[in-house]
């Protein structure tokens, strides 16, 4: 495993490749306390890059030079010192058949669990995960990202509580009657009636409450209404890169009094304020020659390879990772930092060196040589969230004597 963690470094700094007692130091820390990242999008990559054929993508091997790669595998998530992932069950936020689709993407996650028994295991608490890590294998647990997903009834928030999904996350891309996202115009000003609702159920039946995606109206009205902590199942720090989806400070800090988990994010366009500028710029160029944007390096059309090389991508590496993580501990507190990669859901690329889930022990590197304690490390790998779900069920046992709300959202019908 020191082998694989010192090619990564060689791949990210040169002068990293001669420190083997800090991978060493990395490697203890993350065998203790492996990694549970918020967020992974693997299940629509299966679904729409390999016609939700699970069965036929074969996790055990090396899935990054597949004709339509993927970013995670269970290799790489060995070699990332994975113990937890948080599967997304994404659709896109103007689905027309939402509630179906997303149970469509609950059955994926089941099934290359189902496929992979010697890997993956179903969880749903943190004494499920902390179980499955010592076995040697992956919890897996479920999240739900968008309250779209619900189609306006909490009846259907309870099934997927049922079904085994731990988080949701409020909006996703689109406002909706109840709460406003980030990169969208309002319509809820916040919360509405309805959407104090969805968070009330949400203490109730013990799923986390996810404030990644939403607006800062939104999640100031989420952290008021909650009697649980919160999650930002794959956010990162408006201080460092400029971009509607991160958080700003006051509100960071907001997540840290609620006693919740800001888990960042590792797309370079919420990292990067210099590649965003970049991909922007190179996402106009490409919609003026009429050619798809979301496609990067040697696969995208022949004209935008060459728009790459005459516009190089600016670097985003694990040093820019780590200055998100950096600035949200120093903001919220080092109780209140997580991990939420994004892999594939970051469209073409990831950091340099970290370009799939193997990358993480990087980033953990790089907090070591700024100073970071084996205890902060832990608490940044899994300790901080496996905290907010332990307090999230224990809200939720004790709200056990109340009914469930019976209530739906009339403007979504």
């Amino acid at each position: 495993m020191i082998a694989a963690f010192l090619l990564l470094a060689a791949q990210a700094s040169p002068a990293a490749t001669a420190d083997a007692a800090l991978f060493r130091r990395i490697e203890r820390v993350l065998e203790r306390s492996p990694v549970i990242d918020g967020h992974n999008d693997l299940a629509w990559e299966i679904r729409e890059l390999h016609e939700a054929k699970v069965e036929s993508v074969d996790l055990s091997r090396d899935t990054a030079h597949l004709p339509y790669p993927l970013q995670t595998d269970i290799p790489r998530l060995r070699k990332g010192h994975v113990g937890g992932q948080f599967w997304s069950v994404y659709i896109p936020a103007d689905a027309a058949r939402a509630v179906e689709m997303t149970l469509e993407e609950i059955d994926i996650v089941r099934r290359f669990v189902a496929a992979n028994p010697a890997t993956f295991e179903l969880a749903t608490t943190a004494a499920d995960i902390r179980r499955i890590e010592k076995a040697g294998r992956i919890a897996s647990l479920i999240g739900v990202e968008g309250g779209h997903q619900i189609d306006g009834r909490l009846s259907v928030l309870r099934q997927y509580r049922a079904l085994g999904v731990a988080y949701m996350t409020l909006t996703h891309g689109k406002s909706l009657n109840w709460a406003d996202s980030s990169t969208d115009a309002p319509r809820a000003n916040g919360l509405s009636a309805f959407g104090r609702q969805v968070i009330a159920e949400m203490n109730r039946i013990g799923m986390i409450v996810d404030v990644s995606h939403v607006s800062d109206a939104t999640m100031a009205a989420a952290l008021a209404a909650t009697k649980a902590p919160v999650i930002a199942s794959h956010s990162s720090a408006r201080a460092i890169a400029e971009a509607p989806r991160n958080i700003p400070d006051d509100l960071l800090r907001a997540i840290g009094t609620n006693g919740g988990v800001v888990m960042v994010n590792f797309y370079p366009s919420f990292l990067s304020g210099e590649w965003r500028a970049w991909d922007v710029a190179r996402s106009a160029y490409a919609k003026s020659i009429g050619v798809p944007a979301g496609v990067y390096g040697a696969k995208a059309p022949a004209p935008l390879v060459a728009w790459d090389a005459a516009h190089p991508e600016p670097p985003v590496t694990a040093a820019t990772v780590a200055d998100h993580v950096d600035h949200i501990a120093k903001v919220a507190g080092h109780d209140h930092i997580g991990i939420g990669g994004d892999f594939d859901g970051i469209q073409g690329t990831g950091p340099i060196a970290m370009k799939g889930v193997d990358g993480y022990p990087l980033l953990f590197a790089e907090l070591a040589r700024r100073g970071w304690s084996n205890a902060d490390l832990a608490r940044l790998s899994g300790g901080n969230v496996l905290r907010v779900m332990v307090r999230v069920e224990a809200v939720a046992k004790g709200m056990a004597g109340m009914p469930p709300v019976d209530a739906t959202d009339v403007a979504s019908l």
